[in-house]
């Protein structure tokens, strides 16, 4: 295939404190006259970017995520040449747009109409180019209304619309995107993605950079996590946002030391001593998220032989709403005898169907036949459960949609069948 882009050895570094303007540099003389003797505090360095190397070929979706400060911008920027590397070397093939930040790229004074004009000619586009794509790019944009309007009137969501319609519709061989959606609706995010899958649908390359951890997964095929300015991992997009969510670390984080929790209740020859938060491949992770398997084990510690326990988990919102209750009695399992030391229990989940949001974990181990309470522990750990993409696209569900959701599908065969049931939905009704 055929290298979209090629990037070798790319450093980039700023000097805090430099001089960047020059009416820097009148009142770096007026001080110096004023103290011509002091001494000159010494630049700190500030490496951004520090020996990235990758290549994209034609056609691909490549999402860039890390942490805030770790060279995401700074990478696009030097992309769209609006800044230069310190060293190594960028080769790109044709035409590249870039929305990098609400704005970037308009003329305050001119109108949206204008702008676009203006976009166009310095992506080297001709007038009767630009003709062609102007009704489509206003519409995408919903801008009908404000096109003659001058751009410092718009809103930051009206700028976003227009910049990124603009980027889409002018015919870029590379789009790079930058965290510039997150001011839009749901339904013109929903519009953008499936601006950029057309995109890479025609053999277009996308740099998309975005916290959107669902988005990232549902667009891109690929994955490449920056953490202070060099590349951490390059590959598969859910290995890659995996790796990444998991370098995170929680107060939860993905074990909790028990052992000295106050308020427990019980008699105390079983005692609950540590939780791991685990992934549905038994690795360690500190971030659980909404659709993915997890695995929750219960370590415990047995001062004698007990004849017969049982296991509970029950699971609340922050507000104390009980979302689930689950032990091992419910599914017929009981432990007989447990014998005298430590040990763990494991509570395997297949897709963890909650709203993105925080939950707490209450622990019980008991005796199923007299109701005896060895351990209670109420609240012992929280678990932050972060975006997923749980219906398989990008738009981003939370609390607000409830506190579950289910696996399940949407028919619309029926539209336009004068609502006649087929003979299969008839004998389920």
């Amino acid at each position: 295939m055929t290298e979209s882009i090629s990037i070798e050895g790319l450093s980039k570094r700023y000097e805090l404190g430099a001089l960047q303007q020059e009416t820097q540099l009148r009142d770096h003389l007026v001080q110096l006259l004023q103290s011509p003797f002091r001494r000159r505090a010494p630049k700190e360095i500030l490496w951004a970017l520090r020996e990235v190397s990758f290549k994209v070929e034609a056609g691909e979706v490549v999402g860039i995520i890390g942490r805030n400060g770790a060279g995401k911008s700074t990478l696009l920027k030097i992309l769209a040449r609006i800044t230069y590397p310190t060293a190594g070397s960028v080769r790109t093939r044709g035409r590249i747009a870039a929305l990098l930040e609400v704005g970037a790229g308009f003329h305050e004074e001119l109108t949206g109409r204008e702008n676009i004009y203006l976009n166009g000619s310095i992506m080297g586009m001709k007038k009767k180019e630009v003709d062609a794509k102007l009704e489509a790019i206003v519409e995408f944009s919903g801008m009908q209304r404000f096109i003659d309007t001058p751009i410092k009137r718009y809103s930051s969501g009206m700028r976003s619309r227009l910049g990124f319609a603009v980027a889409a519709h002018l015919d870029p061989d590379v789009l790079v995107v930058d965290e510039v959606l997150a001011v839009g609706d749901a339904a013109f995010q929903k519009k953008c993605m499936s601006a950029m899958q057309d995109l890479q649908g025609g053999g277009r390359t996308v740099l998309f950079v975005s916290h959107n951890m669902a988005a990232v997964e549902n667009l891109c095929t690929r994955g490449i996590w920056l953490a202070q300015g060099r590349v951490q991992l390059d590959g598969p997009t859910h290995e890659v946002i995996e790796a990444y969510m998991n370098s995170f670390s929680s107060a939860a984080g993905a074990s909790k030391l028990l052992a000295a929790t106050d308020g427990r209740r019980g008699s105390g020859e079983v005692r609950f001593t540590r939780v791991d938060f685990l992934s549905a491949d038994g690795v360690p992770q500190n971030v659980t998220r909404s659709g993915k398997g997890v695995v929750i084990r219960l370590h415990y510690h047995a001062a004698e032989p007990i004849e017969r326990v049982g296991f509970v988990l029950r699971l609340y919102t922050e507000l104390g709403t009980l979302v689930s209750e689950t032990g091992t009695w419910h599914h017929g399992l009981e432990v007989a005898p447990l014998p005298e030391g430590d040990g763990y229990v494991e509570l395997e989940i297949d897709s963890l169907n909650l709203m993105p949001s925080r939950y707490y974990l209450t622990l019980v181990v008991r005796s199923p036949l007299e109701g005896r309470v060895y351990d209670f522990i109420e609240n012992a750990v929280y678990v932050d459960v972060e975006p997923g993409p749980i219906y398989g696209h990008s738009r981003p569900l939370d609390s607000r949609f409830g506190v579950v959701f289910f696996p399940q599908r949407w028919r619309l065969e029926g539209i336009g069948s004068g609502g006649l049931a087929t003979p299969r939905e008839a004998k389920a009704l």
